[in-house]
């Protein structure tokens, strides 16, 4: 009975299919992990609490995009200041932490065209224990608002608190009901919406075709709850509606695609481009290093050892030195003085005597010893050299063959 010989495996401890699969999981997944980490400020907007169109706290704007969809008239956003450039009517609602720097591009953008700004009223915080709800602190100062409503109008955010129940607009188009500590405006008799004399809720800027409501409460989700005030807010847009097109509620004031990140740049038009060839170059290497090399070289000395490495390392030497152009002239001496000594040369013989002793060896002449040791000392770069010194050793080495 004989047992089947085994031996150890010696192969790789993986598949090479398994490793491939497995890389490219790991590239996929983190690629995932860059795309999501980017991106996700602009998926997580809103969800946070704030005044945001998307925002379902009570200072959000979330319910009155719901209800203008449920009537059929779903508004859009915008999340870029491309989108800003549009006839249709823009909502913008600002926070107390808006950049005024992305407030001004806004201006700029909805020169000549209807916008919507709806001013800040509540000084509010995230609650901890219900993601997207917030708490209430009490109103903002009059300066903090002011900030924003000079922007517009010149005027300020009245201090006296407003004593009517409801809410006027102009040529007698609706009456709301009055939100909860009324925050107004100084202004002239022209409100759209005012609650009284000289105190204007809804205003209309000179230059441009910009509308300021000074309370948010007429818009947001606190306002909602009541039946009236959503009719009031819907009667509000169409006041200042300047044609049919879908509203747009602008969401870069509040974050959205703020060009301040380093990865989107990368992974956006224009520099896309410049991110999917450099990683499709270095897809390429990598498949061109996987497949060019074989198992490791073992580690070899700096100086290895041997005649032949010796005469290698020499010559690297001499040739770095810039010593090879006169190198003939010794080389033909030392070669002379070897071969003298190869082919029974008379003792003491040297120089030009030995030079003559080795070409009398030469019986037919021609390409002898005088034209080849000629040859190695004339040499003046190294090609000319090599050839001149392998043409001297062949001579000698067939002469010593034929004295032995």
């Amino acid at each position: 009975m004989s047992l089947e010989a085994t031996s150890p495996a010696t192969g790789a401890p993986f598949n090479r299919r398994t490793v491939f699969w497995g890389v490219l999981a790991s590239l996929l997944a983190a690629a995932g992990f860059v795309l999501l980490s980017t991106y996700a400020p602009d998926f997580r907007l809103g969800q946070q609490g704030g005044s945001s169109a998307l925002s379902k706290s009570g200072a959000g704007f979330a319910g009155l995009v719901d209800l203008m969809t449920l009537m059929d008239d779903e508004p859009e956003t915008a999340r870029s200041v491309d989108d800003l450039y549009s006839d249709s009517l823009v909502i913008v609602t600002i926070s107390p932490q808006s950049d005024p720097e992305a407030l001004k591009e806004i201006l700029d953008a909805r020169s000549g065209s209807e916008t919507l700004f709806v001013l800040p009223k509540w000084s509010t915080a995230p609650l901890p224990s219900h993601e997207g709800w917030e708490m209430q602190f009490g109103r903002l100062s009059a300066g903090s608002v002011d900030q924003w409503l000079v922007r517009f109008v010149e005027t300020k955010i009245g201090t006296e608190k407003a004593t009517v129940d409801r809410l006027a607009a102009a040529n007698g188009r609706f009456a709301a009901p009055a939100p909860k500590d009324l925050q107004w405006a100084a202004a002239a008799d022209d409100a759209l919406i005012s609650a009284g004399p000289g105190k204007g809720v809804l205003i209309k800027a000179k230059d441009e075709p910009f509308f300021v409501l000074t309370d948010p409460d007429l818009l947001d989700n606190a306002a909602l709850k009541d039946p009236d005030r959503a009719a009031a807010a819907i009667g509000l847009i169409d006041m200042v509606r300047p044609n049919s097109d879908p509203v747009i509620f602008d969401l870069t004031l509040h974050g959205a695609n703020r060009k301040h990140d380093l990865l989107k740049l990368l992974i956006e038009p224009p520099f896309l481009a410049l991110t999917l060839s450099i990683l499709a170059a270095s897809a390429l290497a990598v498949l061109h290093g996987l497949g060019r090399f074989g198992p490791a070289a073992p580690e070899t000395r700096a100086i290895p050892f041997g005649k032949k490495a010796l005469v290698e390392t020499t010559a690297t030497l001499m040739r770095r030195a810039g010593r090879l152009d006169g190198l003939g002239g010794r080389y033909a001496a030392q070669m002379r003085q070897r071969a003298g000594l190869l082919l029974g040369a008379p003792h003491g013989m040297q120089g030009d005597a030995l030079d003559q002793w080795h070409a009398a060896r030469d019986k037919d002449g021609g390409d002898g010893y005088a034209e080849r040791a000629k040859a190695v000392r004339g040499a003046t770069n190294e090609p000319d050299l090599t050839a001149a010194a392998r043409g001297l050793h062949q001579w000698i080495s067939r002469n010593l063959r034929e004295r032995r």
